[in-house]
């Protein structure tokens, strides 16, 4: 990796992850519905956020040939498939206007998307990091014979 994400990529993915998750809570805290139901619904989002970035981990660490279990990278996949299939059931049993149902089922996909690429970005940003492009080596020169000719330092100082 050669250029860390953009600041504007960061914060428009930051805001939303923000949008869509206060969003669908504020619909919930203020739904005509029992207490019990809200909480459905609000565990739902946050097995769905957890699931949504364990599958973008995992995912990558197959892509940078970091090793991972074929038992949790089925169980990722499938709590991501389960959270999905979880708030559909739940939307389409509930006594909720079609368009109450939709703000919920659009601000869950957008935070499920923003947790998703929030992920993405701190992963690159850590990896930028631990680059090599982000303390560029310099080679010196020693006049004695007795050392290396040339060495190498990570922090760009002589």
């Amino acid at each position: 990796m050669k250029n860390p994400p953009s600041m504007a990529f960061v914060g428009a993915s930051w805001l939303a992850l923000g949008v869509g998750m206060v969003s669908y809570n504020v619909g919930l805290w203020n739904a005509d519905m029992q207490l019990n139901e809200k909480g459905y619904y609000f565990t739902v989002l946050m097995y769905a956020l957890f699931s949504a970035i364990s599958i973008q981990k995992v995912v990558r660490d197959r892509i940078d040939n970091i090793p991972v279990t074929d038992i949790y990278y089925g169980i990722s996949w499938f709590s991501a498939i389960l959270s999905i299939l979880l708030l559909v059931i739940g939307l389409w049993n509930a006594s909720l206007s079609l368009s109450e149902k939709g703000f919920y089922a659009m601000s869950f996909l957008l935070s499920i998307f923003a947790a998703i690429v929030v992920q993405k970005n701190t992963r690159d940003g850590q990896e930028f990091k631990d680059s090599d492009y982000s303390s560029p080596k310099v080679n010196v020169r020693f006049i004695d014979d007795s050392l290396d000719n040339s060495e190498s330092f990570g922090e760009g100082v002589a």
